[in-house]
């Protein structure tokens, strides 16, 4: 028994230390490896699964917009990416750059795709001419490269997995249209199937994407009380379609700029789902999204009959559409519970010789512990309901502690006191000059997260210089 627990062991506790915690469930419920380059990392098929089933859900969801999905080269010429200047300038530290073809020194430099916005510029601007033609609802899945100096695995890394929607429109309405869409369809999908609640607001001046007129976001709450923005959509109204002549012939025959929209969500949102609701024995993950909804693990396996009718559960569930596996190896129960729960596996079925007498088996959720008994015809049917509660649980709870780790500051020593010593979101008013964002990261490394779109008055002036108040901004420590 004493080696069942060696794989928890292994987790440092959270309440120890946090990120190391992060560190040991990543590696432990095997999501990836690192790689011999700095910064990248190998996807393990657990990390990979869950991300196919993001990317399965999310897709559907864009479809049913109208998105339709495209796939852009993996180098952008520097002439292409130079001619926004915001954009090149955002992004220029963060670049890596290829000089050297086979063995020849190339004629112009080109950038390892950050992100694809001049791509996308350079071919609607030579398939659109017409009203007619618009609008364009393109997205992306592929990869982007951001030389990034600290990393960490699905948080930040210098590769990564996301998708990128890029779409362009006759008029500024339905530009900011879609821009909003985008970003209540990211808020929607986190809260029904990552089970994680979404602050949804607009960024700052300071905080918007390079060469965006508005950035919207959606801001989540870590078990640790730091933010994570887990989403962005940004609207650039035609600031790119002059850069790049993207014109169109509209209906009275005048010759106009589209409108265009960027949105992008990454693999950041596997390490939303580790923080918010992984626990010291490893992964949680919500029924919806889990790659593997149970684990079916025999009991006695060796004795006769155990085998055959956990064989005959496995069917009877994956037939009623459950994602199922059997655990049939030779190891002893107690490590097959520790891997099913490290592995955040929702649930797990235990079946053994008593059990089979019975008429029975035991469902233990792996959020609560909770052992819930079944009887073996009933499973099938038993086990979806069981798994609804649990993602419904799930939410409540991660809305609980986002909720109670809210807090609201009307001084800035108020302001100050809560983020050296309550970890969660300040909602605290805002001036609206950068100079205030800018002494607040400097004095208390807390960063304006969004302007929330559901607004409040919780006071007249500025928490940080006093002068009146513009707008009721979330604050907070951020990964």
């Amino acid at each position: 028994m004493a080696k069942d627990k060696k794989l928890v062991e292994d987790i440092t506790p959270m309440s120890e230390d946090f990120a190391q915690w992060y560190t040991d469930v990543v590696k432990k419920a095997e999501l990836m490896r690192y790689s011999s380059v700095k910064g990248c990392m190998m996807i393990l098929p657990n990390g990979y699964a869950i991300w196919e089933n993001i990317q399965k859900n999310l897709d559907a969801m864009f479809k049913e917009t109208g998105v339709e999905n495209v796939y852009m080269p993996l180098f952008i010429p520097e002439s292409l990416l130079n001619k926004e200047k915001d954009h090149v300038e955002g992004f220029a530290p963060e670049c890596a750059w290829v000089t050297v073809g086979g063995q020849e020194e190339l004629e112009e430099k080109l950038v390892v795709r950050p992100t694809s916005e001049t791509l996308f510029c350079d071919l609607y601007s030579n398939i659109v001419q017409s009203y007619r033609d618009l609008p364009k609802l393109y997205n992306q899945w592929c990869s982007v490269v951001r030389w990034e100096k600290t990393t960490r695995p699905f948080l930040r890394s210098s590769e990564f997995l996301w998708q990128e929607g890029h779409t362009i429109h006759a008029t500024a309405e339905e530009a900011e249209e879609r821009t909003v869409m985008m970003l209540n369809i990211y808020a929607d999908f986190c809260e029904k199937y990552l089970a994680i609640p979404m602050i949804k607001g607009q960024k700052t001046d300071k905080e918007k994407f390079a060469g965006a007129e508005a950035t919207y976001t959606i801001e989540a709450l870590m078990h640790d009380g730091k933010a994570l923005q887990s989403g962005t959509s940004h609207n650039f109204g035609d600031g790119f379609a002059k850069a790049f002549d993207m014109t169109f012939t509209d209906k009275d025959n005048k010759v106009k700029y589209v409108h265009q929209t960027s949105w992008g969500l990454s693999t950041r949102t596997i390490g939303a789902l580790i923080m918010v609701h992984g626990d010291d024995s490893g992964l949680v993950l919500p029924p919806r999204i889990a790659p593997i909804q149970t684990m079916v693990i025999p009991i006695a396996q060796h004795k006769e009959g155990v085998l055959e009718k956990a064989g005959e559960i496995l069917d009877a569930l994956k037939a009623a559409g459950i994602r199922a596996r059997l655990d049939d190896s030779d190891k002893s129960p107690g490590w097959k519970f520790s891997e099913q729960e490290i592995k955040g596996i929702p649930t797990r079925i235990e079946i053994g010789p008593k059990d089979i007498e019975a008429g029975r088996v035991v469902i233990c959720r792996r959020d609560t512990r909770e052992k819930i008994e079944v009887a073996i015809d009933e499973v099938a049917t038993k086990l979806p309901e069981i798994m609804e509660t649990m993602q419904a649980e799930m939410l409540e709870r991660a809305r609980v502690h986002r909720d109670t780790h809210t807090f609201e500051a009307k001084t800035y020593d108020e302001f100050k006191d809560i983020i050296e010593n309550k970890p969660g979101f300040v909602k605290a008013m805002w001036c609206g000059e950068e100079a205030c964002e800018l002494k607040i990261k400097d004095d208390t490394t807390a960063t304006s997260r969004c302007m929330p779109f559901q607004q409040e008055r919780i006071a007249e002036t500025c928490v940080c210089c006093g002068k009146p108040a513009k707008a009721l901004v979330y604050w907070g420590k951020a990964y």
